[in-house]
């Protein structure tokens, strides 16, 4: 893909009623970095998924490509930000401990795919009491709020929040928005505490394994969604993963929508794909996360 519209916002699509006291977000977002301009996002219980976006966003500079050495390795500094409503939302330590595990298995290649070089640990801990930021959706004040408040570390740093994700399971807003001035704050994935592995029935056989969390971490390491472009040649910026019209609902093994090379990549885990379902990010995916590590978050 060589441009994307949009608030440049990755958002996780779920299948529930939205919660009471949710954010009215300023336009409707998706499970990733929304891929095109025809969208709308099916939001818990709603029958769309993409968003129609507004700002443009590219791909990385020439000179940022191809600069991670292939012994490339580099652990990420968690911080996980726990967010209840006072009665619902809370995660022991080992469901804690039991996501960062799948993030390690999974940029590992560890279902399959490439080993990225990336690892994660768990740098600390926050617990907050706050029902207006549990019930946030992105975009809004109350996410403003609790960002501001709870965001530690620099660009280097994974910030994690678990809340009800507003309507969505997910959201992650690419480096090249949240590393410019008066954006710092924004950094960080939000995810659905009830999409952590073995925490909850809500999402069982569909996004019940932890792996919204590699979605999200994917676009925070500045992946697209394998369906960005459509058939366009450009696609997700990324040689090796085979182009796709349209985003994948459950594990349809031979689902073909461009005339071109290779079925859909409904096993990366950059797709909409069922968390049983995905096995692989592709060598590809994994120079650039490299490369726009280097470029956007090394220095802190």
């Amino acid at each position: 893909m060589n441009l994307i519209t949009g608030m440049v916002i990755a958002v996780a699509v779920a299948a529930a009623l939205p919660a009471q006291g949710a954010d009215t977000a300023a336009a409707t977002r998706d499970r990733g970095v929304c891929d095109s301009t025809s969208a709308s996002v099916q939001g818990r219980g709603g029958s769309d998924r993409e968003p129609v976006l507004s700002e443009t966003h590219g791909d990385l500079p020439a000179s940022a490509k191809g600069q991670a050495e292939s012994d490339f390795a580099q652990t990420i500094q968690v911080y996980v930000h726990v967010v209840t409503d006072g009665r619902t939302g809370s995660l022991t330590n080992r469901q804690l401990a039991d996501q960062i595990a799948v993030l390690n298995k999974t940029f590992a290649g560890g279902e399959g795919g490439a080993d990225t070089g990336f690892s994660f640990e768990l740098a600390g801990v926050t617990r907050t009491d706050n029902a207006a930021w549990f019930y946030a959706g992105p975009s809004g004040v109350n996410e403003n709020s609790m960002k501001t408040a709870l965001r530690q570390g620099g660009a280097d740093a994974l910030n994690f929040y678990t809340s009800t994700a507003g309507p969505y399971l997910g959201w992650a807003y690419l480096p090249d928005v949240v590393t410019k001035p008066g954006q710092v704050h924004l950094d960080g994935v939000v995810i659905d505490w009830e999409s952590l592995r073995g925490v909850s029935t809500t999402y069982a056989g569909r996004y019940d394994q932890g792996e919204t969390a590699t979605h999200e971490v994917g676009h925070w390491l500045n992946l697209e969604h394998t369906f960005f472009g459509g058939c366009n040649s450009k696609g997700d910026f990324v040689d090796d993963t085979p182009a796709e019209k349209t985003p994948t609902n459950g594990c349809p093994e031979g689902k073909d929508t461009c005339n071109a090379p290779g079925f859909d990549p409904i096993h990366n885990y950059m797709d909409y794909s069922y968390d049983a379902c995905y096995t692989q990010f592709t060598r590809g995916q994994s120079q650039r996360m490299r490369d726009a590590w280097l470029f956007y978050r090394a220095a802190g």
